[in-house]
């Protein structure tokens, strides 16, 4: 579990189909002293861990992904110069029981990632 040790929820506004969150990376976690020291940079399996965990907030289920169609890291976070993000997380429930993503964070213009994929609960 990432959430509240890695990054905090600072403000979260949920509807049935949607989440914005702010996001506060940790600067000082510990992952950092290997990703990488001296030059810190948000490792890609953190952003999307912090999507899975984010959306096993909002419904109250442990989840799997379970297919990736896109994953793509457009701009590093480097969390000492800028450790305050934004998340937008669109999901919907598919036919076969899944819950479909399409997430994005990002400050102001620039975007750091982009996923679409599904996960199952469990």
């Amino acid at each position: 579990m990432l959430l509240n040790d890695f990054f905090t929820i600072k403000k979260m506004e949920v509807t049935d189909t949607e989440v914005k969150a702010e996001l506060a990376i940790n600067a000082w976690h510990r992952i950092f002293e290997g990703h990488f020291p001296g030059q810190p940079v948000v490792p890609g399996v953190c952003m999307m861990e912090m999507v899975k965990e984010i959306l096993e907030q909002v419904t109250g289920k442990k989840t799997n992904l379970v297919k990736a169609q896109e994953m793509k890291f457009l701009a590093v976070i480097d969390p000492a110069r800028n450790n305050l993000i934004s998340a937008d997380i669109k999901y919907t429930a598919g036919e076969d029981g899944s819950i479909n993503v399409i997430a994005s964070f990002f400050k102001e213009e620039l975007i750091h990632f982009r996923f679409k994929g599904s996960f199952t609960t469990r």
